[in-house]
């Protein structure tokens, strides 16, 4: 009884708690499919009497928003693939070798983290503007890499220590380089951790608006929440392009999402369990 008990319980808080979690999302799906008049409607209307894609319609025939999901999702793969490349073969040197600083390198990569962002904006918006970096794309690009590699970094190294080095040591012993045993029998292994590395940093870039905002202006080179951010004027916000777009940005961290699930899960829960 006392079990049953329990597992109803149970199973109570973790459908409240999904309750909770979930209805934001339907609320915004909703919002996106109402006609104008009905989204200010009193009483709340929890389904729309006529359901209506205006709102997306107006997405891409008014707002240009293809144009920023291409601009987004440009500078997410090359930053987030950069970022992957530099903290695989950082966080191998940090977890392999020995060298003098090693431990100063790697507290002051946790100190950056720590550093709020817009101590720096100053500094690096005028960096930025000698360099002729500001509405481009590269530009964006650069600062991302260089805010998220030092974490990125981290997290690999982190993976590489739960790799032993008898695998290296083995392939080595049989003629292979340590380059070629890095490419060859660690990162396979990797795989997990690689795929969640990736996963982090794209995130971070497609959400990102602070320094997106700063350095782009041009309609040409506004990323996603760039634009969404000009749904919000000084006297209104368009609600239902806001949630339509919102709709519209989560759909490509989702296919991401899945294509890749099974080496992030991999990747979040390895060590959990020893051999």
């Amino acid at each position: 009884m006392a079990k049953r008990l329990a597992k109803g319980v149970k199973a109570a808080v973790l459908g409240v708690w999904l309750l909770i979690t979930v209805f934001p999302l339907y609320w915004i799906v909703v919002t996106s499919l109402k006609p104008k008049a009905e989204i200010f409607s009193m009483p709340l209307e929890y389904w729309p009497d006529t359901l209506t894609f205006e709102h997306y319609a107006e997405l891409f025939e008014f707002a240009d928003f293809g144009r920023y999901l291409a601009n987004s999702l440009m500078v997410s793969l090359v930053a987030a693939a950069a970022v992957t490349v530099i903290g695989v073969l950082g966080g191998y040197t940090l977890a392999r070798f020995s060298f003098p600083g090693r431990g100063a390198l790697m507290l002051a990569f946790l100190v950056t983290q720590m550093i709020p962002l817009f101590i720096a904006l100053g500094p690096l918006y005028l960096l930025m503007s000698d360099l002729d970096l500001l509405n481009r794309l590269a530009g964006l690009m650069v600062v991302y890499v260089a805010m998220l590699v030092p974490f990125s970094t981290i997290i690999m190294r982190g993976f590489y220590e739960r790799v032993p080095v008898a695998l290296e040591e083995a392939a080595q012993v049989d003629g292979a380089s340590r380059l070629s045993a890095l490419v060859r029998v660690v990162i396979p292994v990797m795989l997990p951790g690689i795929a969640a590395t990736f996963i982090f940093a794209f995130v971070q870039c497609w959400n990102e608006l602070f320094l997106a905002i700063t350095f782009i202006d041009s309609e040409d080179a506004k990323t996603v929440p760039v634009a969404m951010n000009s749904f919000i004027t000084q006297y209104d916000i368009d609600w239902g392009s806001m949630a339509a777009a919102t709709v519209v940005s989560v759909i490509p961290t989702l296919i991401l999402f899945a294509a890749i699930r099974r080496y992030i899960v991999e990747g979040l829960t390895a060590g959990a369990v020893k051999g």
